[in-house]
Parts: structure tokens; sequence; C-alpha cells
């Protein structure tokens, strides 16, 4: 394989989100799950590219779930770890602004919007992410769920703008089992102007589309 995928660096130190998200917790699932998704993508692509020069489409059909799986982890941590910020430093601060009105065009207010994205995103079974996106069929945010490390885009068709993690290693160490606690602390580390910036590229490519 010609070009092979590698682990983003993190914009901010492991310990810059205490106390919403702690140094340990930050270090492990930067270091060993996200650098783990993309080791095994590599492999399996590599395994796939040599699978297709020898035409053996049981095996191509055999490596898609892995590709799927790591591919998905990869797409969905290298946003993640965008869409963070540490207090002082953007964390938590939605400026007014045209994603901040079309918040509260479809949800009411800020608040409002988040109550409704944790009670999607805290009883969601099992391991998986929670997404506020963009869809260019109704022009309109969205809250989307997403299981185990499915990439929103690639299996909705909606552009991902904000994603929370709610596997079990993204806030265990700190907040044991009670994911409703991490949820609702995580918004003091959401990094807005990132989240902006998205939502206006996203804008941009639907009117490209047009």
């Amino acid at each position: 394989m010609s070009k092979k995928f590698t682990l983003p660096e993190l914009p901010y130190d492991f310990s810059a989100l205490e106390p919403v998200i702690s140094g340990e917790i930050m270090e492990l699932h930067h270091q060993k799950h996200h650098n783990a998704y993309v080791n095994n993508l590599n492999i399996a692509l590599e395994k796939y590219e040599q699978a297709e020069a020898n035409e053996d489409l049981t095996q191509m059909i055999s490596l898609q779930q892995a590709i799927r799986f790591n591919g998905g982890g990869h797409i969905n941590h290298s946003i993640f770890w965008t869409n963070l910020a540490p207090n002082g430093a953007g964390g938590g601060e939605l400026a007014g602004g045209e994603l901040k009105r079309s918040i509260e065009a479809c949800w009411g207010s800020l608040d409002q919007f988040i109550q409704k994205f944790n009670s999607i995103a805290g009883p969601l079974q099992g391991s998986g992410w929670c997404w506020l996106g963009y869809c260019n069929a109704t022009r309109r945010l969205v809250i989307e769920p997403c299981v185990n490390q499915d990439p929103l885009f690639a299996t909705k068709g909606v552009i991902p703008l904000l994603g929370i993690d709610v596997w079990e290693h993204a806030y265990y160490l700190q907040y044991k089992n009670v994911r409703p606690d991490y949820l609702k602390a995580i918004w003091g580390v959401v990094n807005w102007q990132n989240v902006e910036e998205r939502y206006h590229a996203a804008l941009g490519t639907e009117k490209a589309a047009k």
C-alpha cells in the first residue's frame, strides 16, 4: 500500500480538558484506542489491496467490515479531537452567529438542543456515537446516533459537525457507568468554533451542489 493513514496529533495536551476529561483518559483514548484503529485500518487495507490484485472477491468482501469499523474509528476520532477545546481556549463557548441561530430555529435554545442531544446519546445501547450533523436533503441540522464506529456521512449521508463518543473507553475511568454525568460535563469543553467552521463548510458544500 503506497500511502498509510497516520494518527493525528492532539491540538492540546492530554490534561488540557481537565476536570471534564482526565489526562489519563485522553492519553489512553488517543494513544491506544485511536492508534489501534489506524494500525488495524492500514493492515486491512493492505490485505484488501493484495486480495484485489489476486481477484479474490471472497477475501475482499470479508475485509470490508474491518475497513468499515477501523476506518470509521479513525474518521470519528479525528473529528472528535478537534470538536473539543480547553476552558479559556474556546471550550464551551458558543458565540452568536449562524450556527447558534440555526440551533435555536431547530430546538428553541442551546440548552434545549443539549437536552435533546443527551436524551438520544444517553440511552444509546452498547457502544457508539451521537452527532450533530447537517442534512443536505432537508437543509437542516439533525441529531443522529451511530452504532459502533459507523461514520456518519458514509452510513447516513449526513455531514458531521459535532460528535460525542459514548463508548465506555471515552469516560469509564472517570465517570464509571454513569454516562449521563459524562454527557452533562462534556459540553463545557465543546469547541463551538470548530463546529461553526464545519457548519459553514457544510453550507458551502450544499450550495455548491445546486
